[in-house]
């Protein structure tokens, strides 16, 4: 028994080696294509500008209109909502609340939801 060859046995464990190299290269592979790919697709269905489109109108809204208590505010925003229901095909709510001191500022702070069934998106802000 001492004097067998033990030469094969390195073959053996270098092919095992191999072989499970080559098995954690696949894994990584086949990992790194499906994250690629679901990060790809989650950048192109975030709609990032409609919601920079509704932010801009809504900013205009708090601007223009300070008071939102009046008829003519809750006509206006009564129209983004629609408008944004018909054209983007997103269900869009927001709030002005009343007037608060930020930094020695005085902010209206502003509470937008968003959703079109895919992205949901909220925030709030002060302007």
């Amino acid at each position: 028994m001492a004097c067998m060859n033990e030469d094969g046995q390195w073959i053996v464990l270098m092919g095992l080696l191999v072989a499970v190299a080559l098995f954690f290269l696949a894994l990584i592979i086949n990992q790194s294509a499906l994250v690629g790919q679901t990060t790809a697709e989650g950048v192109l269905e975030f709609p990032k500008n409609d919601i920079r489109d509704l932010r801009s109108e809504i900013f205009d809204y708090v601007e223009k209109f300070r008071d939102t208590t009046n008829p003519q505010s809750k006509a206006v925003r009564e129209d983004i909502i629609a408008i944004s229901l018909e054209r983007k095909n997103a269900v869009v709510n927001f709030t002005v609340d009343g007037e608060v001191e930020v930094s020695g500022r005085n902010l209206y702070p502003v509470t937008i939801h968003y959703n079109n069934g895919v992205t949901v998106y909220n925030e709030t802000v002060y302007c």
